[in-house]
Protein backbone atom coordinates (compact mmCIF):
# COMPACT_ATOMS: atom_id res chain seq x y z
CA UNK A 1 0.00 0.00 0.00
CA UNK A 2 1.99 2.53 0.59
CA UNK A 3 3.80 4.98 -0.36
CA UNK A 4 7.01 5.87 1.81
CA UNK A 5 6.74 8.74 5.19
CA UNK A 6 10.49 8.52 6.04
CA UNK A 7 11.11 5.06 7.38
CA UNK A 8 7.25 3.86 7.64
CA UNK A 9 4.52 3.62 5.43
CA UNK A 10 1.61 6.54 6.06
CA UNK A 11 -0.08 3.66 7.93
CA UNK A 12 2.49 3.01 10.19
CA UNK A 13 3.45 7.18 10.88
CA UNK A 14 -0.29 7.51 11.65
CA UNK A 15 -0.56 5.52 14.28
CA UNK A 16 2.95 6.78 15.78
CA UNK A 17 1.34 10.32 15.81
CA UNK A 18 -1.92 9.01 17.08
CA UNK A 19 0.18 7.24 20.12
CA UNK A 20 2.01 10.71 20.55
CA UNK A 21 -1.25 12.95 21.12
CA UNK A 22 -2.99 9.88 23.45
CA UNK A 23 0.80 9.61 25.36
CA UNK A 24 0.48 14.09 25.38
CA UNK A 25 -3.08 14.70 26.41
CA UNK A 26 -6.14 13.67 28.67
CA UNK A 27 -8.38 15.08 27.03
CA UNK A 28 -8.93 14.47 23.21
CA UNK A 29 -11.55 14.77 20.78
CA UNK A 30 -11.88 14.66 16.93
CA UNK A 31 -13.84 16.14 14.53
CA UNK A 32 -15.46 13.97 12.54
CA UNK A 33 -17.92 14.21 8.84
CA UNK A 34 -19.12 10.80 8.33
CA UNK A 35 -16.95 10.45 5.25
CA UNK A 36 -13.69 8.24 4.87
CA UNK A 37 -10.81 10.52 5.82
CA UNK A 38 -12.71 10.81 9.13
CA UNK A 39 -14.19 7.67 9.82
CA UNK A 40 -10.33 5.79 9.13
CA UNK A 41 -8.76 8.24 11.13
CA UNK A 42 -11.25 7.81 13.83
CA UNK A 43 -10.98 4.48 13.93
CA UNK A 44 -7.02 4.14 13.60
CA UNK A 45 -7.53 6.73 17.28
CA UNK A 46 -9.86 3.58 18.65
CA UNK A 47 -7.18 1.28 17.53
CA UNK A 48 -4.27 3.31 19.59
CA UNK A 49 -6.71 4.21 22.49
CA UNK A 50 -7.91 0.41 23.11
CA UNK A 51 -3.94 -0.28 22.99
CA UNK A 52 -2.93 2.46 25.61
CA UNK A 53 -6.24 2.01 27.73
CA UNK A 54 -7.49 5.87 27.00
CA UNK A 55 -10.99 7.18 26.04
CA UNK A 56 -11.85 10.29 23.78
CA UNK A 57 -14.69 12.29 22.36
CA UNK A 58 -16.19 12.65 19.00
CA UNK A 59 -17.85 16.02 17.74
CA UNK A 60 -19.75 15.66 14.75
CA UNK A 61 -21.98 18.67 12.96
CA UNK A 62 -24.99 17.42 11.54
CA UNK A 63 -26.11 19.22 8.83
CA UNK A 64 -29.11 17.40 8.36
CA UNK A 65 -29.42 17.46 4.33
CA UNK A 66 -26.93 14.58 4.06
CA UNK A 67 -27.08 11.40 2.81
CA UNK A 68 -28.51 8.57 4.92
CA UNK A 69 -25.77 6.59 4.51
CA UNK A 70 -23.68 9.01 6.39
CA UNK A 71 -25.89 9.37 9.12
CA UNK A 72 -26.60 5.24 9.50
CA UNK A 73 -22.44 5.50 9.53
CA UNK A 74 -22.06 8.32 11.94
CA UNK A 75 -24.55 5.62 14.20
CA UNK A 76 -21.90 2.74 13.90
CA UNK A 77 -18.90 5.06 15.14
CA UNK A 78 -21.07 5.92 18.03
CA UNK A 79 -20.61 2.29 19.09
CA UNK A 80 -16.46 2.50 19.59
CA UNK A 81 -15.57 0.84 22.10
CA UNK A 82 -12.92 4.14 24.05
CA UNK A 83 -15.57 6.52 23.38
CA UNK A 84 -16.28 8.88 26.16
CA UNK A 85 -18.66 11.42 24.73
CA UNK A 86 -20.50 11.94 21.23
CA UNK A 87 -21.71 15.46 20.73
CA UNK A 88 -24.17 14.81 18.13
CA UNK A 89 -24.52 18.82 17.26
CA UNK A 90 -28.04 19.60 15.56
CA UNK A 91 -27.83 23.73 15.68
CA UNK A 92 -29.04 25.90 12.86
CA UNK A 93 -25.69 26.77 11.31
CA UNK A 94 -25.43 28.95 8.10
CA UNK A 95 -24.11 26.78 5.09
CA UNK A 96 -22.49 27.93 1.69
CA UNK A 97 -25.28 27.07 -1.35
CA UNK A 98 -23.19 27.80 -4.21
CA UNK A 99 -25.90 26.50 -6.00
CA UNK A 100 -28.57 29.81 -6.44
CA UNK A 101 -27.72 32.96 -6.39
CA UNK A 102 -31.04 34.15 -4.39
CA UNK A 103 -29.69 32.06 -1.03
CA UNK A 104 -26.12 32.04 -0.87
CA UNK A 105 -26.58 30.65 2.49
CA UNK A 106 -28.98 28.24 3.92
CA UNK A 107 -29.58 27.31 7.43
CA UNK A 108 -29.78 23.60 8.77
CA UNK A 109 -32.10 22.68 11.07
CA UNK A 110 -33.83 26.20 11.86
CA UNK A 111 -37.15 25.77 13.73
CA UNK A 112 -39.07 28.12 11.09
CA UNK A 113 -38.43 25.37 8.72
CA UNK A 114 -39.33 22.59 10.54
CA UNK A 115 -42.36 21.41 8.39
CA UNK A 116 -39.18 20.91 5.63
CA UNK A 117 -36.60 19.13 7.72
CA UNK A 118 -35.16 16.40 6.25
CA UNK A 119 -34.82 14.77 9.19
CA UNK A 120 -36.32 14.77 12.21
CA UNK A 121 -33.90 15.46 15.04
CA UNK A 122 -31.65 12.68 16.96
CA UNK A 123 -32.55 11.53 20.10
CA UNK A 124 -28.91 12.03 21.20
CA UNK A 125 -28.66 15.38 19.34
CA UNK A 126 -27.53 18.88 20.83
CA UNK A 127 -30.32 21.11 19.79
CA UNK A 128 -31.81 24.46 20.59
CA UNK A 129 -34.01 23.06 23.03
CA UNK A 130 -31.05 21.56 25.23
CA UNK A 131 -27.82 23.21 24.09
CA UNK A 132 -25.28 23.78 26.17
CA UNK A 133 -23.46 26.52 24.22
CA UNK A 134 -23.49 30.04 25.96
CA UNK A 135 -21.66 31.14 22.66
CA UNK A 136 -23.77 29.65 20.12
CA UNK A 137 -26.32 32.50 18.15
CA UNK A 138 -28.55 31.30 15.29
CA UNK A 139 -27.51 31.57 11.77
CA UNK A 140 -23.28 31.81 12.73
CA UNK A 141 -20.95 30.26 10.52
CA UNK A 142 -19.26 26.56 10.30
CA UNK A 143 -15.80 27.72 10.93
CA UNK A 144 -16.82 29.88 13.56
CA UNK A 145 -18.70 27.71 15.31
CA UNK A 146 -15.76 25.05 15.32
CA UNK A 147 -13.28 27.28 16.87
CA UNK A 148 -16.01 27.96 19.59
CA UNK A 149 -16.54 24.71 20.28
CA UNK A 150 -12.39 23.77 20.75
CA UNK A 151 -12.70 27.42 22.91
CA UNK A 152 -16.02 25.89 24.78
CA UNK A 153 -14.31 22.18 25.14
CA UNK A 154 -10.84 23.69 26.52
CA UNK A 155 -12.84 25.66 29.31
CA UNK A 156 -14.88 23.28 30.08
CA UNK A 157 -11.69 20.47 30.87
CA UNK A 158 -9.66 23.28 32.28
CA UNK A 159 -6.12 21.87 30.67
CA UNK A 160 -4.75 21.81 27.26
CA UNK A 161 -6.48 19.61 25.09
CA UNK A 162 -5.85 18.60 21.32
CA UNK A 163 -8.51 18.06 18.39
CA UNK A 164 -8.18 15.30 15.53
CA UNK A 165 -8.82 16.41 11.84
CA UNK A 166 -9.31 14.12 9.19
CA UNK A 167 -7.73 16.17 6.00
CA UNK A 168 -5.20 14.95 3.46
CA UNK A 169 -3.09 17.20 1.96
CA UNK A 170 -3.36 15.82 -1.89
CA UNK A 171 -7.18 16.89 -1.72
CA UNK A 172 -6.25 20.90 -1.79
CA UNK A 173 -4.17 23.59 -1.76
CA UNK A 174 -5.42 24.98 1.03
CA UNK A 175 -5.50 21.64 2.92
CA UNK A 176 -1.34 21.67 1.73
CA UNK A 177 -0.65 24.87 3.45
CA UNK A 178 -2.28 23.74 6.93
CA UNK A 179 -0.01 21.20 7.98
CA UNK A 180 3.41 21.85 5.51
CA UNK A 181 3.58 25.94 5.99
CA UNK A 182 5.48 26.45 8.59
CA UNK A 183 5.68 30.39 8.91
CA UNK A 184 4.00 31.88 12.39
CA UNK A 185 2.57 28.66 13.33
CA UNK A 186 2.59 27.57 16.64
CA UNK A 187 3.17 23.45 17.27
CA UNK A 188 3.34 20.99 20.02
CA UNK A 189 6.58 20.05 20.38
CA UNK A 190 7.57 20.85 17.01
CA UNK A 191 5.46 17.89 15.29
CA UNK A 192 4.98 19.50 11.83
CA UNK A 193 1.15 17.75 11.63
CA UNK A 194 0.17 19.93 14.85
CA UNK A 195 -1.09 23.63 14.79
CA UNK A 196 -1.88 25.52 18.05
CA UNK A 197 -5.38 27.00 17.28
CA UNK A 198 -6.51 30.45 17.33
CA UNK A 199 -9.69 32.26 18.74
CA UNK A 200 -10.41 35.82 18.45
CA UNK A 201 -6.72 36.93 17.83
CA UNK A 202 -5.30 35.12 20.67
CA UNK A 203 -3.93 31.67 20.72
CA UNK A 204 -6.00 29.48 23.09
CA UNK A 205 -4.70 25.95 24.61
CA UNK A 206 -5.59 23.81 22.18
CA UNK A 207 -3.62 22.06 19.22
CA UNK A 208 -5.33 20.38 15.83
CA UNK A 209 -3.53 17.80 14.95
CA UNK A 210 -3.88 15.89 11.53
CA UNK A 211 -3.09 12.06 11.72
CA UNK A 212 -3.50 10.86 8.33
CA UNK A 213 -2.64 14.10 6.48
CA UNK A 214 -0.20 12.40 4.06
CA UNK A 215 -2.41 9.28 3.00
CA UNK A 216 -3.89 9.50 -0.26
CA UNK A 217 -7.11 8.20 -1.63
CA UNK A 218 -5.71 4.65 -2.49
CA UNK A 219 -4.19 4.84 1.17
CA UNK A 220 -7.80 5.10 2.95
CA UNK A 221 -8.74 2.54 1.39
CA UNK A 222 -6.14 -0.04 1.37
CA UNK A 223 -6.38 0.73 5.29
CA UNK A 224 -9.77 0.51 4.81
CA UNK A 225 -9.27 -3.22 3.50
CA UNK A 226 -6.37 -4.20 5.31
CA UNK A 227 -7.85 -3.41 8.88
CA UNK A 228 -11.15 -4.66 7.76
CA UNK A 229 -12.70 -0.94 9.37
CA UNK A 230 -16.45 0.17 9.14
CA UNK A 231 -17.12 2.64 6.08
CA UNK A 232 -19.99 4.93 4.56
CA UNK A 233 -21.75 3.16 2.21
CA UNK A 234 -22.41 5.98 -0.05
CA UNK A 235 -19.08 5.79 -1.45
CA UNK A 236 -19.61 2.59 -2.47
CA UNK A 237 -22.73 3.38 -4.42
CA UNK A 238 -20.63 6.32 -6.05
CA UNK A 239 -17.98 4.14 -7.76
CA UNK A 240 -21.04 1.66 -8.61
CA UNK A 241 -22.58 4.75 -10.12
CA UNK A 242 -19.31 5.96 -12.42
CA UNK A 243 -17.58 8.27 -9.76
CA UNK A 244 -14.11 7.16 -9.12
CA UNK A 245 -12.32 7.85 -5.71
CA UNK A 246 -10.81 10.70 -6.87
CA UNK A 247 -13.74 12.61 -7.01
CA UNK A 248 -15.74 11.40 -4.03
CA UNK A 249 -16.79 14.09 -1.96
CA UNK A 250 -19.31 14.49 1.29
CA UNK A 251 -20.22 17.04 3.64
CA UNK A 252 -22.94 18.68 2.35
CA UNK A 253 -23.18 18.63 -0.97
CA UNK A 254 -24.33 22.21 -1.93
CA UNK A 255 -20.85 23.68 -1.50
CA UNK A 256 -18.44 24.75 -4.29
CA UNK A 257 -16.76 21.55 -4.68
CA UNK A 258 -19.49 19.04 -3.69
CA UNK A 259 -22.22 20.61 -5.79
CA UNK A 260 -20.12 19.17 -8.79
CA UNK A 261 -21.39 15.65 -7.90
CA UNK A 262 -24.99 17.07 -7.23
CA UNK A 263 -26.60 14.72 -9.91
CA UNK A 264 -25.63 11.66 -7.75
CA UNK A 265 -27.92 12.81 -5.00
CA UNK A 266 -30.87 11.87 -6.91
CA UNK A 267 -29.41 8.73 -8.11
CA UNK A 268 -27.96 6.64 -4.99
CA UNK A 269 -30.72 8.10 -2.27
CA UNK A 270 -33.96 9.08 -4.10
CA UNK A 271 -36.05 9.41 -1.05
CA UNK A 272 -33.27 11.72 0.21
CA UNK A 273 -33.79 13.65 -2.71
CA UNK A 274 -37.47 14.18 -2.81
CA UNK A 275 -37.10 15.94 0.84
CA UNK A 276 -34.10 18.15 -0.48
CA UNK A 277 -35.79 19.04 -3.31
CA UNK A 278 -37.93 21.31 -1.23
CA UNK A 279 -35.35 22.57 1.62
CA UNK A 280 -32.58 23.94 -0.27
CA UNK A 281 -33.06 26.77 -3.18
CA UNK A 282 -31.80 25.72 -6.38
CA UNK A 283 -31.45 22.10 -5.93
CA UNK A 284 -32.78 20.90 -8.82
CA UNK A 285 -31.05 23.63 -10.84
CA UNK A 286 -27.61 22.00 -9.45
CA UNK A 287 -29.03 18.73 -10.12
CA UNK A 288 -28.80 19.48 -13.77
CA UNK A 289 -26.87 21.97 -14.48
CA UNK A 290 -24.16 20.72 -12.13
CA UNK A 291 -21.66 19.78 -14.65
CA UNK A 292 -22.57 22.48 -17.36
CA UNK A 293 -21.06 25.94 -18.11
CA UNK A 294 -23.97 27.26 -15.98
CA UNK A 295 -22.66 26.24 -12.76
CA UNK A 296 -19.47 27.99 -14.55
CA UNK A 297 -17.65 23.77 -14.75
CA UNK A 298 -16.11 22.31 -17.82
CA UNK A 299 -16.59 24.86 -20.14
CA UNK A 300 -17.09 28.82 -20.47
CA UNK A 301 -20.19 30.27 -22.44
CA UNK A 302 -18.40 33.25 -24.36
CA UNK A 303 -19.64 34.02 -27.59
CA UNK A 304 -16.99 34.00 -30.37
CA UNK A 305 -17.80 37.28 -31.35
CA UNK A 306 -16.89 38.54 -28.05
CA UNK A 307 -13.26 39.34 -26.36
CA UNK A 308 -12.76 38.07 -22.66
CA UNK A 309 -13.01 41.36 -21.57
CA UNK A 310 -15.82 42.21 -23.52
CA UNK A 311 -17.59 39.40 -21.95
CA UNK A 312 -16.54 39.98 -17.97
CA UNK A 313 -18.42 43.83 -18.94
CA UNK A 314 -21.51 41.74 -20.38
CA UNK A 315 -21.76 39.02 -17.44
CA UNK A 316 -21.32 42.02 -15.16
CA UNK A 317 -23.98 44.23 -16.95
CA UNK A 318 -26.39 40.86 -16.51
CA UNK A 319 -26.58 40.45 -13.17
CA UNK A 320 -26.89 43.72 -13.08
CA UNK A 321 -30.20 43.56 -14.65
CA UNK A 322 -31.54 41.47 -11.86
CA UNK A 323 -29.32 42.39 -8.91
CA UNK A 324 -27.97 45.86 -8.59
CA UNK A 325 -25.88 45.51 -5.36
CA UNK A 326 -24.52 41.87 -6.72
CA UNK A 327 -23.06 43.44 -9.26
CA UNK A 328 -21.57 46.31 -7.44
CA UNK A 329 -20.03 44.05 -4.99
CA UNK A 330 -18.70 41.88 -8.07
CA UNK A 331 -17.04 45.21 -9.45
CA UNK A 332 -15.88 45.86 -6.43
CA UNK A 333 -13.52 43.11 -5.84
CA UNK A 334 -12.56 43.01 -9.35
CA UNK A 335 -10.94 46.72 -8.60
CA UNK A 336 -9.31 45.68 -5.93
CA UNK A 337 -7.57 42.64 -7.44
CA UNK A 338 -6.54 44.69 -10.62
CA UNK A 339 -4.92 47.37 -8.37
CA UNK A 340 -2.86 44.60 -6.36
CA UNK A 341 -1.72 43.42 -9.29
CA UNK A 342 -0.89 46.95 -10.48
CA UNK A 343 0.95 47.54 -7.54
CA UNK A 344 2.48 44.14 -7.20
CA UNK A 345 3.27 43.79 -10.85
CA UNK A 346 3.01 47.29 -12.45
CA UNK A 347 0.13 45.54 -14.85
CA UNK A 348 -2.12 48.18 -15.88
CA UNK A 349 -5.62 47.77 -16.70
CA UNK A 350 -4.37 48.51 -20.23
CA UNK A 351 -2.12 45.41 -19.72
CA UNK A 352 -4.36 42.71 -19.07
CA UNK A 353 -3.70 40.12 -21.38
CA UNK A 354 -7.15 38.13 -22.40
CA UNK A 355 -5.91 35.17 -21.22
CA UNK A 356 -2.28 33.75 -19.79
CA UNK A 357 -1.33 30.45 -19.17
CA UNK A 358 -4.10 28.18 -17.97
CA UNK A 359 -2.11 26.35 -15.38
CA UNK A 360 -0.68 29.31 -13.60
CA UNK A 361 -4.74 30.69 -14.15
CA UNK A 362 -5.69 27.34 -12.41
CA UNK A 363 -3.17 28.21 -9.92
CA UNK A 364 -4.15 31.70 -9.29
CA UNK A 365 -1.19 33.28 -10.49
CA UNK A 366 -1.59 35.21 -13.07
CA UNK A 367 -4.21 37.88 -13.86
CA UNK A 368 -6.27 37.73 -17.63
CA UNK A 369 -9.52 38.69 -18.62
CA UNK A 370 -10.53 34.90 -19.04
CA UNK A 371 -9.70 34.39 -15.34
CA UNK A 372 -12.17 37.37 -14.54
CA UNK A 373 -14.79 36.08 -16.50
CA UNK A 374 -14.63 32.76 -15.08
CA UNK A 375 -14.56 33.72 -11.61
CA UNK A 376 -17.70 35.34 -12.32
CA UNK A 377 -19.21 32.40 -14.11
CA UNK A 378 -18.86 30.48 -11.50
CA UNK A 379 -21.25 32.23 -9.28
CA UNK A 380 -18.83 32.43 -6.10
CA UNK A 381 -19.79 35.25 -4.23
CA UNK A 382 -16.68 35.83 -2.65
CA UNK A 383 -14.73 35.63 -5.61
CA UNK A 384 -12.18 32.78 -4.56
CA UNK A 385 -10.80 31.70 -7.87
CA UNK A 386 -8.92 36.07 -7.48
CA UNK A 387 -7.57 35.09 -4.64
CA UNK A 388 -10.14 36.56 -2.09
CA UNK A 389 -11.02 34.88 1.00
CA UNK A 390 -14.28 35.62 2.66
CA UNK A 391 -14.63 38.94 5.30
CA UNK A 392 -16.88 40.78 7.28
CA UNK A 393 -17.50 43.09 4.88
CA UNK A 394 -18.56 40.52 2.24
CA UNK A 395 -21.03 38.85 5.10
CA UNK A 396 -22.60 42.40 5.79
CA UNK A 397 -23.00 42.91 2.11
CA UNK A 398 -24.76 39.35 2.15
CA UNK A 399 -27.13 40.18 5.01
CA UNK A 400 -27.98 43.42 3.22
CA UNK A 401 -28.79 42.02 -0.23
CA UNK A 402 -30.97 39.14 2.19
CA UNK A 403 -32.88 41.52 3.84
CA UNK A 404 -33.79 43.59 0.56
CA UNK A 405 -35.47 40.83 -0.94
CA UNK A 406 -37.43 39.89 2.02
CA UNK A 407 -38.80 43.55 1.43
CA UNK A 408 -39.64 42.73 -1.90
CA UNK A 409 -40.61 39.45 -1.12
CA UNK A 410 -43.30 39.48 0.66
CA UNK A 411 -45.01 36.34 1.33
CA UNK A 412 -48.69 38.02 2.17
CA UNK A 413 -48.83 39.93 -1.23
CA UNK A 414 -46.52 38.44 -3.85
CA UNK A 415 -48.67 34.77 -4.08
CA UNK A 416 -51.00 32.26 -3.01
CA UNK A 417 -48.51 29.47 -3.41
CA UNK A 418 -47.59 27.52 -0.22
CA UNK A 419 -44.74 26.23 -1.49
CA UNK A 420 -43.81 30.21 -3.15
CA UNK A 421 -44.24 31.41 0.50
CA UNK A 422 -42.52 28.89 2.59
CA UNK A 423 -39.49 29.75 0.45
CA UNK A 424 -40.07 33.46 0.82
CA UNK A 425 -39.96 32.93 4.22
CA UNK A 426 -36.50 30.71 4.45
CA UNK A 427 -34.94 33.27 2.18
CA UNK A 428 -35.93 36.14 5.03
CA UNK A 429 -34.19 33.93 7.72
Amino acid sequence: MPKKYLEKNVLEAALERLEIIFNNFDNIYFSVSGGKDSSVMIQLANIVAKKLNKKFDIMFIDLEAQYQCTIDHINELKKLSQLRDFYHICLPIALRNAISVLQPKWICWEEESKDLWVRDLPEDSINMSNCPFNFFVKGEEFEEFMIQFADWYQKKYGQTVACGVGIRTDESLNRFNTVAVQDKKIRFNNYHWTTKIKFNDKYIDVFNFYPIYDFSADDIWGTVSKLDLMYNEIYELMYKNGMSIYQQRLCQPFGDDQKNGLDQFKALEYETWSKILNRVNGVNFGNIYCRTTALGNLRTCKPNFMSWQEYVVFLLESIGIYNRDLMLHYYRKIKKFMIWYKNKYNVSLEQIPETADKKLENLKKAISWRRIARALEKNDFYLKRLSFAPTKSDEETLKRMIHKWDNLLNKNTITDDKFLKKQIEQLGN
